[in-house]
């Protein structure tokens, strides 16, 4: 079991990447930008990105409007 940060809120998990983890908290939808630990990480990445302990994502959604 991992506590990793997520939009500022510490959640835990089981999970062992970090796509399937935004998958299962409904953070993958549409247009969406991942950072872990102060870097930008392309989207193409997340199923290899292994969830660490005290790892800190921020997921941004992509909202239009004007």
């Amino acid at each position: 079991m991992y506590t990793v940060t997520i939009n500022g809120a510490n959640q835990q998990t089981e999970h062992d990447n970090v796509k399937n983890l935004l998958d299962k908290l409904e953070l993958t939808q549409g247009r969406y930008a991942v950072e872990i630990n102060g870097d930008l990480i392309p989207k193409s990445e997340l199923s290899a990105t292994r969830v660490t302990q005290n790892m800190v994502i921020e997921v941004v959604q992509a909202v239009g409007g004007g």
